[in-house]
């Protein structure tokens, strides 16, 4: 029989290769003890390959993952937001929300320009279902299929904050980039300044109406141009009146009564003649002639066809609604005189001034046409009624008007002060409205700017008294304070996506 006697060396070299098929062939199996997990969810385990129930990715052996954490990367540039530190890129390009240039992010640079920060905030642990992300619980269980809910970590809200907001913390050289600036909050001597239009009208404390007490007929008219300067006791017009000639009669024929009935003996027959005289006397005077009027017609007995009315005091003529030769009823207007040396304002004050206007509080009113001159008043009345159509509430001022240069229906400006006493302040620049909110951007001790709800009262100049929601020395944003508002709700816009 033949034998094939194989070579030594051949031998040799086979055993390893044999060796090698069997290892390899080992390896092609099942490894036993194999774990699957979910790329975006760690905490999603399996012990067979299979998709991810929350996000839908394939699951990848444990081991590739450790595989990747031990292998070093090689180090590279990332790009990131001057304005949106959140946006990271590994390539140059645009920021997607603002629209500048990325530019290269240096290692520990935020965290250096950072200020310090504080203690973390104590997240909360919540359980969300797998097949509704929808539906949440704060305690472990199932959800409404039956499927065991998954558990994740929120942060909580900022205690005090506004709805839509979150606080932001921004590095130094990006606030010095903005011009962000900050203002303190402290104790200031505040005034209440109110500023509204005025309209001069005459004073009607100071309105004289002349009117006659018997019917009659006009004969002269002394005065007879509107606005014609007019002094007390200087004759208005004549009157002729039939019942007042027959008043003028009477009392002559009292007169003559009395001076036969003088010399009686009988002691009342002489005083009713004095008695007649006295009656006819204070008839004329009711008629509005004067004493020296009655005295000249008993001194002369003779019957004056027209009597002369005389101006009861000094003014202007305001109105005039007489001519000569009109016919005029006893009672009814002939001319108004307006005293003018001093006159008032009406001026309108909104419904969210009237707190601070009160009557007898010192008003100053100035000229448009005429600037360095002030006029110094007093607040003498308030309407009780608001006017529907305007919204506003009349006020008037009582101005002295030295050399007349006050003239009614001029316009001017009026400017109430009512010292409100030394209050919280805080800069109007660092106020924040919306329609449901008032609030700031609070410097806090970690440097982050948080939003601050406030309650703020009257305005004095370019501050605002503090009501409520700061305190003396608080840091409040007052400059660039809208790019801060709008990073805030960006964050907390991005936050609420995060957690959904």
């Amino acid at each position: 029989m033949f034998r094939f006697r194989a070579p030594l060396p051949l031998v040799l070299l086979a055993i390893p290769l044999a060796l090698l098929l069997f290892l390899v062939g080992c390896g092609g199996g099942a490894r036993s003890g194999e774990t699957y997990h979910c790329p975006m969810h760690p905490q999603v385990v399996s012990d067979k390959p299979g998709d991810c129930p929350i996000c839908g990715m394939k699951l990848v052996p444990a081991g590739d993952r450790a595989k990747g954490a031990a292998k070093a990367e090689p180090p590279h540039t990332t790009y990131t937001c001057p304005m949106h530190p959140q946006v990271v890129s590994d390539k140059p390009g645009d920021c997607p929300i603002c629209g500048m240039h990325l530019v290269p992010k240096k290692e520990g640079a935020q965290a250096s320009d950072a200020a310090p920060p504080g203690p973390p905030a104590a997240k909360k642990t919540m359980y969300r279902s797998t097949m509704n992300p929808g539906e949440v619980s704060d305690k472990p269980g199932k959800d409404s299929m039956g499927m065991d809910m998954v558990p994740f970590e929120v942060e909580p809200p900022a205690a005090g904050g506004v709805a839509g907001l979150a606080p932001v913390s921004i590095p130094d050289s990006e606030q010095k980039r903005m011009s962000l600036g900050t203002s303190a909050v402290e104790m200031r001597h505040l005034y209440r300044n109110v500023r509204t239009s005025a309209r001069i009208v005459p004073d009607e404390t100071r309105l004289h109406r002349i009117t006659t007490r018997v019917d009659g007929y006009v004969e002269k008219l002394f005065v007879n141009v509107t606005g014609q300067d007019v002094k007390a006791g200087q004759p208005l017009l004549t009157l002729y009146s039939p019942e007042l000639i027959a008043t003028e009669r009477e009392f002559l024929m009292a007169l003559e009564s009395a001076r036969m009935f003088s010399g009686s003996s009988v002691p009342g027959v002489a005083q009713g003649g004095g008695h007649l005289v006295d009656a006819a006397r204070q008839r004329l005077r009711l008629y509005d002639l004067s004493d020296s009027q009655i005295a000249d017609l008993a001194g002369t007995g003779k019957i004056e066809r027209a009597i002369t009315l005389f101006s009861p005091a000094s003014g202007y003529v305001f109105e005039k609604a007489v001519i000569p030769g009109q016919r005029v009823a006893a009672g009814e207007s002939l001319i108004v005189l307006a005293d003018l040396s001093a006159v008032w304002a009406e001026a309108d004050i909104y419904e969210s001034d009237l707190p601070f206007v009160k009557v007898g509080m010192p008003v100053t009113l100035t000229l448009p046409y005429w600037p360095g001159k002030e006029f110094e008043g007093v607040m003498a009345f308030l309407d009780p009624f608001l006017d529907p159509a305007t919204r506003t509430l009349k006020a008037r001022i009582t101005l002295p008007n030295p050399g007349l240069v006050l003239k009614p229906e001029m316009y001017g400006d009026a400017t109430l002060s009512l010292d409100l006493g030394t209050k919280l302040a805080v800069p109007t620049s660092a106020i924040m409205r919306t329609g449901e909110h008032t609030y700031v951007f609070l410097k806090g001790a970690d440097g982050a700017l948080a939003p601050t709800p406030v309650q703020v009262g009257a305005r004095s100049g370019d501050f605002l008294e503090v009501l409520a929601g700061l305190k003396e020395g608080d840091r409040v944003v007052t400059s660039a304070n809208f790019l801060v508002d709008s990073e805030s709700s960006l964050k907390a816009a991005l936050q609420a996506l995060a957690d959904k």
